[in-house]
């Protein structure tokens, strides 16, 4: 596949992430690793795909009151650091790599859970289980350049923190808030590194996307179906990326 198809398949994947309060960073790495091999390029692009998503999606649940800053500073106020720290890591492309597949495994299995197990219901958390979640959330997502809502998100699912749309509220904020200290701490390592000529396209095509994903309610479609479908590629392509740089092996 030629890469001026990539805007076409970012606008679907913006809009179908969008829908459910995620910025779509996992799947940005996951197709942009089968079409580049510079992991710094590859990670400031998602991260930048990231903030341009999101902030359409943050934007319309502040303004609906969806969310809540008492609930959810806590999650932000480590993972925004842990972030940071996690993009300056200087790593080899092969670690890299291998973190990246390993992510996106996990990933794809956190999102199958997630959309197998969807009960209403909601607990409260103690304000060092919602800092200790957070700052290890930001540290991996800081790592493996994405905001780390699709790592957050269906783990709070799964230990039925709140509903499902403050849920998604809260990795909304958190996606952006961490791609945003991911992309500084890029910037400060001096590995950010961006395709000029196809960065543009690509935003223009995640920022239509993320609007008519973010508009659209869950019911206009089977999000079930297209999230364990969106889940099984991401473990795959995660899969693919840890043997072929971990054993060798082509798959």
């Amino acid at each position: 596949m030629d890469v001026e198809y990539l805007p076409y398949i970012f606008f679907l994947v913006a809009l179908f992430y969008s829908s459910v309060g995620f910025g779509g960073g996992s799947s940005y790495l996951a197709i942009l690793s089968l079409f580049f091999t510079d992991f710094f390029e590859i990670r400031s692009t998602a991260l930048v795909l990231n903030v341009c998503v999101v902030t359409i999606g943050t934007l319309i649940f502040i303004r609906k009151r969806v969310f809540d800053f008492r609930q959810f500073w806590p999650f932000l106020a480590v993972s925004i650091p842990m972030a940071y720290l996690g993009a300056q890591l200087r790593l080899t492309q092969q670690i890299f790599f291998l973190i990246l597949g390993s992510a996106l495994m996990l990933a794809g299995c956190f999102m199958i859970l997630k959309f197998v197990k969807y009960k209403l219901q909601s607990k409260n958390f103690s304000l060092s289980k919602k800092l200790s979640l957070g700052g290890s959330v930001g540290l991996l997502a800081g790592i493996s350049g994405i905001g780390g809502g699709i790592y957050l998100s269906p783990v709070l699912n799964l230990m039925d923190w709140k509903n499902p749309r403050t849920i998604a509220s809260l990795a909304s904020v958190f996606i952006l808030v961490n791609s945003i200290a991911g992309l500084i701490g890029l910037t400060v390592a001096g590995t950010f590194q961006i395709n000029h000529d196809l960065i543009f396209q690509l935003i223009i095509a995640v920022v239509l996307g993320g609007s008519l994903g973010s508009y659209l309610t869950n019911e206009k479609f089977n999000i079930r179906i297209i999230g364990v479908l969106t889940a099984i590629l991401v473990m795959y392509v995660g899969l693919r990326l840890v043997l072929l740089h971990g054993f060798g092996i082509r798959i």
